[in-house]
Order: C-alpha cells, then structure tokens, then sequence
C-alpha cells in the first residue's frame, strides 16, 4: 500500500489546512474546511479533487468552506455525532471508537470532549497520523469552551496512549507562543528548552511547526505532563490530583 501524502497550509489568521490524499484511489480529505480559496488553491496545486471533508468540530473557522467545496466537488461530509446539528453539510456522523475507510487505509475516530462538547480527532493507526485539529496543539491544548477541564484532561489522556511515533496534525499556529508558556510551567526540563529554541527559530523563517510527534509531546507539552513532579512543585500543587493540576495550567495559560 503506498503511503499516504499530505498537503499542509495557511488558512484565516492562523489556521492549518490539511489535505489528505490516497495516491491509490485518487481520494482526497480535506481535515475541516477553514477557508475556501486556499483549499481550492491547495488542491488545484497538486491536482487533486476533493471527495471527502472530515470534519472535527462545528467552529467556523472549521466548517465555513463545507457548503461551498461541496457544492463545488459533491465531496462526503464526515463529522461528530454529538455536534451533527452544527455541521453544515454532514452526510456521516462518527462517535468514539467508530471505524471507516479511507480507501485501504483504516481511520478510527476518537472523542475528546472540551474544546467543545462532541469534538473527535481522526487517527489513522496504520499511518501513524492523528488530525488532533483544537484538541492537542504542538506544546499546548485547546481552550475549553464546552466542557470542564477534567473532561478535557481524560481527552488528552485518549491521545497520549498512541505510539510515540505518531504524527500529529494540529489545527492553529500557537507554537510560538506555546512554547514560550511551556516554559513558565515546566522551566527545568532540558528538551523542552532544546525544543522552545528549535521553534523560535523555525518562526522567525516563516517555517511551519506541523506537524509535531506525540514522543516529543509527551516530554515536553506541560498540558500532558500534570502528573510530572517538577511541574507539581513548580505550581505549589504536589497534593492536588492530576486534574486539578491541569486545570491550573489551562487557567494560566488563559492568562499568558
């Protein structure tokens, strides 16, 4: 089976457009739908034509080209069960463990609940690719607009699971100012320093910071790390709970 290839660019202010493409059956994803004219843009440049939209969450600034590129191409609309009504378009709903195919390739949804209420990621474990889109960011997480910190904290849970291999496609540009965070929270840690460098760098050349590995999230994203002991006496929170830790760190960064 030949491997997957993938388009990645600017949409909006600061999001990433993703297209998803199988060279073996000429299907091609786009992950969410954040702006029309650079989608079309993206894949007239590769000369591909979109068949499906995947769909993470009902934000705008992730579903405002559904109509217009469907209408455009005819493409399947696949998107969360628990947000259906907010989802222009949608053709198929996806709940928390559900499978699909994307010609040969397996994608399995799962629900992340905290961004917003139905929000889920699409994981092609055969890949090793996550489209995490506002759930996990490189060095950050999502803003919890629709559920509690603690559901948010078992979402990331979910995701931190996967092999330490896995790439993973985020939804916005926050790297920069991420990183920079990171470091008010976990200021001891050697690769998180290493890696805050590497990105201020990449920045400053316009180089895009997607997609980032879930190993490397893991040593350094403080929003998967509440459990670390430094992190805990760094925020005075040794006694709290992993959510309670966590919480604090999503209301600081809130406050960045």
């Amino acid at each position: 089976m030949r491997p997957l290839e993938i388009e990645v660019f600017s949409c909006r202010s600061d999001n990433y457009g993703v297209l998803v493409h199988d060279p073996e059956t000429g299907l091609t994803a786009s992950i969410d739908a954040p702006e029309e004219k650079p989608i079309l843009d993206a894949a007239a440049r590769r000369g591909w034509k979109i068949t499906h939209i995947f769909t993470t969450h009902h934000h705008t600034d992730h579903v405002e080209a559904n109509l217009a590129l469907k209408e455009k191409f005819g493409c399947e609309i696949i998107g969360p069960v628990n947000e259906a009504v907010a989802i222009p378009g949608l053709d198929r709903t996806m709940g928390d463990g559900d499978e699909f195919h994307f010609g040969d390739h397996p994608v399995r949804v799962i629900e992340t609940p905290g961004h917003t209420a139905g929000h889920i990621c699409f994981h092609f474990p055969d890949d090793k690719i996550l489209f995490s889109a506002d759930t996990l960011f490189a060095l950050g997480c999502g803003r919890l607009f629709e559920r509690p910190a603690t559901d948010m904290w078992h979402s990331l849970q979910k995701l931190s699971v996967l092999p330490d291999e896995t790439a993973i496609y985020f939804g916005h540009e926050y790297t920069l100012s991420n990183a920079r965070f990171a470091l008010t929270i976990d200021p001891d840690n050697e690769n998180l320093q290493r890696r805050a460098g590497e990105i201020e760098a990449m920045r400053a050349e316009g180089k895009f910071t997607i997609p980032t590995m879930m190993g490397l999230e893991k040593e350094t994203n403080p929003f998967l790390r509440a459990a670390d002991p430094s992190i805990r006496r760094n925020l005075l929170m040794e006694g709290k709970t992993n959510e309670e830790v966590f919480a604090e760190i999503r209301k600081r960064k809130d406050n960045f």
